[in-house]
């Protein structure tokens, strides 16, 4: 239970940071950039608990979850306005990199949550609901901000997204049956965040049709 908790914390961080980002990079104000923090950090979870029929869900349980994703939103807003005068003179794609990275860690961290919250309810056995559960949860809260943002959401058209949570959710599920649980949920969620960044530094993406 203590590595589950640091792991939620350390994705609700994570992911408070790429909505915060995200807001800030499209002009929303300070609520706007708490709303979207909150909802990147917190949304993926949400929707996990609504489909496990979970009342009410976890992040209104947990005393932790929602003042760590409005302060990490809230202290990435001031580092950013204090330092905004610092921007033009970042290396290019800094700021896209590191919301990618927040994004990618997130994804990953999330990702694993979802697949033990169905092991946990009792579904052990039905390894595709677990699966895509763990994905569900790894891309509910991106979802909810892109699409807030004015955005299509990132597992619709970014570099191996959905893809990356749905090997990662998988490759979890198997190590259980061979590991520890805590080494189960480094190594899936470090499968998730690696396959995203090499995914957005060589542009891999799906096929289209047009």
């Amino acid at each position: 239970m203590n590595i589950q908790l640091i792991v939620e914390v350390l994705g609700t961080i994570a992911f408070s940071i790429s909505g915060a980002m995200l807001a800030i990079q499209r002009k929303m104000d300070l609520f706007g950039v708490l709303f979207l923090g909150l909802v990147t950090a917190s949304g993926g979870g949400f929707i996990r608990d609504v489909v496990l029929g979970i009342v009410p869900p976890s992040m209104f349980v947990s005393p932790m979850l929602i003042p760590v994703g409005l302060i990490t939103s809230f202290y990435t807003f001031l580092a950013i306005h204090w330092n905004q005068h610092l921007i033009p003179y970042l290396p290019e794609g800094l700021f896209q990199w590191i919301l990618n990275l927040t994004d990618a860690v997130g994804l990953g961290l999330f990702t694993v949550l979802g697949v033990n919250a169905a092991i946990d309810a009792g579904y052990g056995d039905c390894h595709k609901f677990v699966i895509f559960l763990g994905m569900l949860t790894g891309v509910g809260g991106g979802m909810l901000r892109d699409i807030l943002a004015g955005l299509m959401p990132a597992i619709l058209r970014k570099h191996i997204y959905a893809c990356a949570s749905l090997l990662g959710a998988a490759c979890y599920d198997y190590l259980l049956l061979c590991m520890d649980r805590g080494y189960a949920m480094f190594t899936g969620a470090m499968i998730v965040m690696a396959v995203r960044m090499l995914a957005y530094h060589f542009n891999w993406n799906m096929p289209r049709a047009v």
